[in-house]
């Protein structure tokens, strides 16, 4: 058979590693402003730089903008050369890495302005959502593309999971955002409630799993065998790696809400599931360490396996460290406190961080035909990074698990022992140091950034590098007894049939029965849609992104019913769109902040005047002053429009009432000024239009339905 000329096309993963470097530099930048904002809340300087709206600037930038071109950097890099042949379509390659920009580019304008939809790692509203998936399916369209034109017969592992990344995204994305639009920049969830905590939290365990660990470990698959020049361990152990993977971890998004108004057997199936991962998660870890047996002499040597290393060992303890937190006796301690973020960022660092970084100084020298620029500048980075980890994590671990147990603690008299904010005070050093470290790493960043562009600016770019091969893709087997996954690796559209249908059970068999089964959501008779000035003030919350700090969630435990009042209710949130559970409590819980409740209730003066100046009223509370909602007007004009997409997706608001929904509201706020008035607030009626009197309104109602009357606190049978 004769060979075959072709090329490679270099010019796409240069692009997507420039972006991926100048973006990770943005994310992390970003983040370090929130962790110092933590210790010196002064430093929330203006309305798009406070923590609630840069928080999820922050996480949106390092997932979707660092990792997220990292992926395309590796997968164009290795797929091209797994195939043995150009991408299908330069075109398509180009308007994936423009879209995939201009997509990041809007998020980092709509963020700080506020426009957010209200789920973590979805927050993106409704016309970039469309964009996202559009720009997903040209990167499917072109990889599924190039491999059905390939010039090798079987798809290697790390293509299996290109494929299952594709596929599974694809379908996490647009089942978790559908949204009812109301303006151009402005959504609903169309669920709500529990139902939309389960599909957010399905999407936002598995973004996790299928964004930022299956294409990782296609991208671990062929890098770390490339760079050591040695096979992967166990092609066996591969395959159950990734099938075992794939099908196990869609069934794990429960166990982010344990103990919470979620069913108990969806509860249960998270927790089952979430055990069952560490097998196929730590036969990945091996695969990858024992791929360099016999080469450790090299790893010494080598920055590249220094850094994909420790990014497989970070790897390794994360999917440990999940499945244990997914215990309830565990999650009991650890939820809603800074041991999560510390066991998110041991992922989002050690595993993303590292191995990407290892990527680009193995790429760089590739791609520009010359010599890294200077090893000991990457053992260096290489140090900075892996201690900038530790004082990040081990910090942060020590002060979540106390954080815990001080919440749960109670004096000799049976009374609590702390007050919320005397646990913050305890985290404030931890979060210091958290942020000195998050500092090293990021110093680590500019000595690649250097040392990188050193090394481009000694060698010459292959644009478009020139190869051959023999095209084997239709020859017949000439092993006979060959093992019987190869049948499926010769079937790309077979076998992303088969994967797609190993993700959608697990989601099937835990939506289908919530969202058909009405047992499964009990109503309560006194609960009742928002009037439109609570809407306003909700939406101005959700804008704020005070979700990032405050849970509407009291889980039945002790403590939590002492500290807030009674455990919350799955009949109380059935006109939340969309659910604000929340996932980090830098404050306290609110779902119990409404009239009536004993534990909770605050006067209307309470709320003007904590959110004017926090510190004034709880010193040593890390909440940025919101003084802006005092001098703005909130929005009156789109309110009809929000009143119908409601009632379209379920609220039971009658026919016409959008007609006097304004005159609603005004009504409603002039209650809410007089009672500031009659509480000795100067000039309370010349605020009668502003934020703050929505945002008081919907502080107010939270959980006040359920304290009418006794009878109606019992779910209908």
């Amino acid at each position: 058979m004769e060979l075959e000329k072709y090329s490679y096309d270099n010019g796409i993963v240069r692009k997507f590693l420039i972006a991926s470097v100048i973006f990770g530099i943005v994310g992390m930048l970003v983040g370090l402003l929130a962790a110092f904002q933590l210790v010196y809340p002064e430093l929330n300087l203006a309305p798009w730089l406070s923590f609630g709206r840069i928080r999820p600037l922050h996480t949106n930038a390092v997932i979707f903008a660092f990792v997220g071109n990292a992926i395309f950097t590796g997968v164009y890099y290795s797929l091209q050369r797994l195939l043995k042949t150009r991408m299908y379509s330069d075109t398509l390659s180009n308007i994936n890495f423009w879209g995939w920009q201009l997509i990041i580019l809007s998020a980092a304008i709509t963020l700080p302005l506020g426009y957010t939809t209200g789920k973590e790692y979805a927050e993106l509203e409704w016309p970039i959502d469309i964009a996202i998936a559009l720009i997903w399916v040209v990167f499917g369209w072109n990889m599924i593309a190039t491999i059905m034109k390939r010039r090798v017969k079987h798809m290697y592992v790390a293509i299996w999971f290109y494929i299952a990344t594709f596929v599974t995204v694809a379908v996490l994305h647009i089942v978790n955002s559908f949204e009812m639009p109301v303006t151009m920049l402005k959504s609903y969830s169309v669920y709500a409630g529990v139902q939309d905590a389960l599909v957010q939290w399905w999407y936002g365990h598995n973004a996790v799993a299928f964004f930022l660990t299956t294409p990782f470990l296609g991208i671990m698959y062929y890098f770390i065998p490339k760079a050591s020049n040695r096979p992967v361990y166990s092609y066996r152990l591969s395959i159950i790696h990734f099938w075992a993977l794939i099908f196990i971890y869609i069934w794990a998004g429960p166990h982010h809400l344990l103990y919470t108004a979620l069913p108990d057997w969806a509860q249960s199936l998270g927790v089952v599931f979430s055990i069952m991962l560490i097998m196929p998660s730590w036969g990945g870890m091996l695969n990858g360490l024992l791929t360099l047996r016999g080469a450790w002499d090299k790893v010494r040597e080598d920055p590249v396996l220094k850094f994909m290393v420790v990014a497989v060992t970070a790897y390794g303890m994360a999917t440990f460290e999940g499945p244990m937190l997914s215990l309830k006796n565990v999650n009991w301690i650890s939820h809603y406190t800074d041991w999560t973020i510390a066991h998110v960022h041991v992922g989002g660092l050690g595993w993303n961080g590292m191995l990407a970084f290892g990527m680009f100084y193995y790429l760089v020298p590739k791609l520009w035909n010359t010599k890294l620029h200077s090893v000991g500048l990457a053992n260096t980075h290489f140090w900075i990074a892996t201690l900038g980890i530790l004082f990040y994590a081990i910090p942060i671990y020590w002060g979540g698990f106390y954080q815990g147990l001080m919440w749960k603690e109670f004096d000799s008299d049976g009374l609590i022992a702390h007050t919320f904010v005397e646990t913050l005070v305890y985290l404030k050093p931890f979060w210091l140091m958290r942020a000195l470290g998050g500092t090293m790493y990021f110093i680590g960043v500019f000595l690649m950034v250097y040392n990188l562009w050193k090394t481009a600016k000694s060698g010459s770019f292959v644009a478009n590098e020139e190869a051959e091969a023999v095209n084997v893709r239709n020859a017949k087997s000439e092993h006979k007894g060959e093992h019987w996954h190869r049948w499926i690796e010769v079937r790309p559209i077979k076998f992303t049939v088969l994967a797609l249908i190993a993700i959608l059970i697990g989601g099937a068999i835990e939506m289908i029965p919530t969202f058909l089964i009405k047992t499964n959501v009990p109503t309560i008779s006194s609960v009742q849609p928002y009037t439109p000035l609570e809407l306003q003030g909700r939406d101005i919350y959700i804008r704020e992104g005070c979700y990032n700090c405050h849970s509407q969630m009291v889980r039945p435990f002790r403590d939590e019913v002492e500290r807030y009042g009674d455990y919350s209710k799955a009949g109380e949130y059935i006109y939340d769109h969309p659910f604000q559970w929340g996932s980090k409590r830098t404050g306290p819980d609110l779902h119990r902040s409404g009239k009536g409740n004993m534990k909770m209730n605050k006067s209307e003066k309470w709320h003007w005047d904590h959110m004017y100046a926090p510190q004034d009223i709880a010193e040593g509370s890390v909440m940025p002053a919101y003084t802006w909602l005092y001098d703005s007007d909130y929005n009156k004009s789109d309110m009809p429009a929000k009143i119908s997409a409601m009632r379209t997706i379920g609220v039971p608001y009658p026919e016409g009432f959008e007609e006097i929904a304004v005159d609603s509201m005004e009504a409603q706020a002039m209650t809410v000024v007089r009672a500031l008035e009659e509480q000795g607030v100067e000039n309370a009626e010349g605020s009668k239009d502003k934020e703050i009197i929505a945002l008081i309104a919907y502080l107010e109602r939270l959980g006040a339905d359920i304290h009418k009357t006794p009878k109606d606190q019992q779910p209908e049978k």
